[in-house]
């Protein structure tokens, strides 16, 4: 690690701990030369993901748009909520057997995540992922999600 100050290459560590959620390290280093103190901040560096579209284009992945999505459909959620169902969501992106996915896979996995905590959201989001046009289409959509929760009774209010 270069020395802010002098350019030095060798520094010792003082002290280490979290920082970030634990998503960080947080390293306050000594520069051997100079003797001036200077923090870094040690990160993983994520693997760049791609995104295969339906019409066969490739991009690369980008968090903001699932953010949009999530703010959409779960506008009542906290940002906090939000932010931990999106984390998990790049977990199981980071695990993906490829570095390329299809966009297919990734609105399957967000109508999964919203399907089990709200339903609402769920129908929000599906109606756009799936593009409902129609009313016959929106109730279909809802008849099939109320079939498959065994016809479970949610008052859902949020």
């Amino acid at each position: 690690m270069l020395c802010p100050y002098c350019g030095f290459d060798e520094s010792n560590v003082l002290e280490s701990r979290d920082a970030q959620e634990g998503r960080a390290t947080r390293r306050r280093r000594e520069c051997i030369r100079c003797q001036k103190r200077f923090t870094t901040y040690e990160k993983v560096g994520n693997i760049e993901l791609k995104v295969i579209k339906k019409d066969g284009r490739v991009e690369d992945y980008q968090r903001q748009k699932l953010e949009r999505c999530f703010e959409k459909a779960c506008w009542k959620m906290s940002e906090e909520e939000r932010t931990k169902l999106i984390d998990e969501i790049e977990m199981k992106l980071l695990n993906w057997p490829s570095v390329e996915i299809p966009s297919t896979e990734i609105g399957k996995m967000v109508m999964e995540r919203l399907k089990g905590i709200d339903p609402v959201a769920y129908i929000r989001f599906a109606t756009i992922y799936l593009n409902i046009t129609s009313v016959d289409g929106f109730e279909k959509l809802v008849s099939d999600y109320k079939t498959k929760q065994g016809g479970k009774k949610d008052g859902g209010q949020k």
